[in-house]
């Protein structure tokens, strides 16, 4: 009887935040939608496109190879859970999958690229559910530590001024900030503590890395998101401040998540021009955002497909696999 009584209030609370989370969740997709008629009304996409056509060769060049180096930063990911787990397939063979992975994650969503894909892939190569879903697991952690980390600093140092119509106190920012410093910290602080004992969460057991290993998931994480928005600060041709331009790439991020559109396609733009049209004219804004999303979005997915086409062809005529 005492724990029905217990469970009581709890089960009635369970709905309830259910039902606020779906609701807050419309309403951001509500607000982002009217951000992107918006932007689908006001810009001169004639602009955007010379301005696309306009932008400096060796700024693509250096792009280019920004996006090649955060996507080697992200192909390390998976070897956190391939470390853990001693699952014993190769090094280059992991962090194909994590590369693959990543390209159609970024243009068809997290559950499809993120979730499923590795699932499949992983699962080809003989790896078990329980030991996917700890080197996921694990990557997820890596990627939203890096976050938490630049976020965290970003709105601490660099708060970005909040439009008026967010309804959101500027003196909120700073608190946000150090939450998520506070977050990220107790993550590394948790796995220096644990010493190789196991956590459980939903009904799986995830064995936390050391410490040092987890310094090198902060370490792996925050160069990646640094480098990526430095792809875009790169395109712009520095004409915005970095930490500016970090803090428009973060909001964008997190924008991309609750919405739920695959690629963030309009999301990652409609925060930029929000952000930063106060310091730069929306036509080259978007003219760089075009550049960003075929060099680090559509040529990413053109290699992995064409891998992933190399290995159904190798299988079907019973070639031995490229060498991943």
């Amino acid at each position: 009887m005492r724990a029905e009584a217990r469970s009581g209030p709890i089960a009635r609370r369970r709905p309830a935040l259910a039902s606020v989370k779906r609701w807050l969740g419309r309403a951001f997709l509500l607000l982002v939608l009217l951000l992107l008629a918006r932007l689908a009304l006001q810009v001169d996409w004639a602009e955007a496109w010379q301005a696309l056509r306009a932008l400096p060769a060796r700024a693509l060049w250096a792009a280019a190879g920004l996006c090649v180096l955060s996507h080697l930063f992200y192909s390390c990911y998976d070897l956190v859970g391939r470390h853990q787990t001693r699952h014993g397939l190769p090094v280059a063979r992991t962090a194909a999958v994590s590369f693959m992975s990543y390209a159609f994650n970024l243009n068809l969503g997290a559950l499809v690229g993120g979730v499923a894909f590795r699932f499949r892939l992983y699962s080809r190569l003989g790896l078990g559910p329980a030991t996917i879903t700890q080197v996921l697991l694990l990557s997820l952690l890596t990627n939203w530590l890096g976050y938490f980390v630049l976020a965290g600093t970003t709105l601490l140092l660099w708060a970005p001024e909040l439009p008026a119509s967010w309804g959101l106190a500027q003196s909120v920012l700073p608190v946000l900030g150090a939450a998520l410093l506070l977050a990220a910290g107790s993550y590394v602080l948790a796995c220096f503590v644990a010493k190789g004992r196991p956590w459980h969460w939903r009904g799986h057991e995830l064995r936390p890395p050391s410490g040092r290993v987890a310094l090198l998931q902060l370490l792996l994480a925050t160069s990646s998101w640094a480098v990526i928005a430095a792809i875009c600060w790169v395109l712009l041709q520095q004409r915005v401040a970095y930490p500016l331009v970090l803090g428009a790439l973060l909001t964008a991020a997190v924008a991309g998540v609750i919405t739920h559109v695959p690629a963030g396609l309009g999301v990652l733009e409609a925060v930029f021009v929000l952000l930063l049209s106060r310091h730069i004219a929306q036509g080259e804004l978007l003219g760089a955002l075009l550049a960003y999303r075929a060099l680090y979005y559509l040529l990413p997915l053109l290699v992995a497909s064409s891998l992933l086409l190399a290995l159904g062809v190798a299988k079907k005529k019973g070639r031995p696999k490229p060498p991943l």
